[in-house]
C-alpha cells in the first residue's frame, strides 16, 4: 500500500538583505575604508563630546597657560597639545573646531547636492531649451574659480557659520550638476523608460521610481567625496579670515590666529592642520571605497 502523497507544504520566503547590511559589510573588508571611517568616528564623538572631555572653555584665556615670557606653552601634562598666544587650551579649541567643520560640512554639502541633484536630474530628463539653459549656467558658474568665487560671496555678506556654509554650498553644487546631468540623459534614453512613458506613465512616477534609486548610488559617493572639499574650502575662507570669524573656533581661523608663532610655536599650527588633513583623507577614503562599491563595473572586483 503506497502513502499518501504528502501535500506541499507553504515554504516561508526568504528573508532579503538589505543592501546598506551589505554595502557596509563590503567596506568593512577595506582596510583603508575602515580607517577614514574610524578617524570620521573619533572625530564625531570628539565633537559632540567635547564640553565634557575638557576641563577648559575654548575662548578661556588661561592664567597659567603662557610662560612668563607670554610665549604660548608646548604640550605638556596639563595641556596636552598646549596652548596657543592667547594662553587659550588648544586640544580644546580643536575640538570645538571640530563641530565648526562637521557642520559646515555636512550643510554645506547637503545643500549643494540638493540644488546640483535637481539642476542635474531638470536638465538631463527633460532637454530641449530647459535642458540646454540649465547646463549654460552650469557652465558659466564653473568657469569662475571656486576659491575666488567663495571670497567674493563671503565679502558680500556678513561671515557667520551659516553664511559661510551657504556660500561653500553655491560654489559646490556645479560638479554635481554636471555628473547628475550626465547620468540622467543616459537613463532617459533607456527602453525602461520609454515603455513606462507608453503605458502613461507620469513624469513624477518616473522620476521617483525609477530615474532617482539609480542617481542614487552616484549621489551617496559625490556626497561622501564632497565633504572633505567642503571641509577644506571652510578652513581656506577661515584661513583668509571670511569665514567662520573668532571667536567661534575653527581649524581654519585657529591657523589664522597663530602663523605668527610657526618658528616658534610649531605646535599651533600642526595639530589644527593635521586634523584638516586627517578629515578630509578620512572622508576621501570612504568616498572611494564606496565608488568602487557602487560602481556596477567594480563589483565583481570588490
Amino acid at each position: 500500500m503506497t502513502s499518501p502523497i504528502a501535500p506541499d507544504l507553504p515554504v516561508s520566503p526568504e528573508i532579503p538583505v538589505k543592501p546598506q547590511a551589505g554595502i557596509l559589510r563590503r567596506l568593512m573588508k577595506r582596510p583603508l575604508a575602515v580607517t577614514g571611517l574610524l578617524i570620521i568616528a573619533v572625530t564625531v564623538a570628539g565633537a559632540i563630546l567635547a564640553p565634557w572631555l575638557t576641563a577648559y572653555d575654548p575662548n578661556e584665556q588661561l592664567f597659567d597657560g603662557l610662560t612668563l615670557e607670554g610665549a604660548p606653552l608646548p604640550p605638556n601634562g596639563s595641556f596636552w597639545l598646549g596652548t596657543d598666544l592667547l594662553g587659550r587650551d588648544l586640544l580644546t579649541r580643536i575640538l570645538f573646531g571640530a563641530r565648526t567643520s562637521l557642520i559646515i560640512g555636512i550643510v554645506a554639502n547637503g545643500v549643494a547636492l540638493l540644488i546640483g541633484s535637481l539642476v542635474g536630474v531638470t536638465a538631463g530628463y527633460f532637454r530641449g531649451w530647459i535642458g540646454s539653459t540649465l547646463m549654460r549656467f552650469t557652465d558659466l558658474m564653473m568657469a569662475f574659480p571656486a576659491l575666488l568665487l567663495a571670497i567674493c560671496l563671503a565679502a558680500v555678506f556678513r561671515p557667520s557659520l551659516w553664511i559661510v556654509a551657504l556660500v561653500i554650498a553655491l560654489v559646490n553644487w556645479v560638479q554635481t550638476a554636471r555628473v547628475v546631468y550626465t547620468e540622467t540623459s543616459s537613463l532617459a534614453e533607456r527602453e525602461f523608460i520609454a515603455a513606462e512613458r507608453t503605458i502613461g506613465a507620469g513624469t513624477p512616477r518616473i522620476l521617483l521610481r525609477h530615474i532617482l534609486p539609480h542617481l542614487l548610488p552616484l549621489i551617496i559617493v559625490w556626497g561622501t567625496l564632497g565633504i572633505s572639499t567642503t571641509v577644506l574650502l571652510e578652513a581656506t575662507l577661515s584661513y583668509l579670515g571670511i569665514g567662520v570669524q573668532p571667536p567661534t573656533p575653527s581649524w581654519g581661523n585657529i591657523i589664522f590666529e597663530n602663523q605668527t608663532y610657526f618658528q616658534a610655536a610649531p605646535w599651533l599650527v600642526f595639530f589644527p592642520g593635521a586634523a584638516i588633513l586627517a578629515l578630509a583623507l578620512a572622508f576621501n577614503l570612504v568616498g572611494d571605497a564606496l565608488r568602487d562599491i557602487l560602481d556596477p563595473t567594480q563589483r565583481g572586483r570588490a
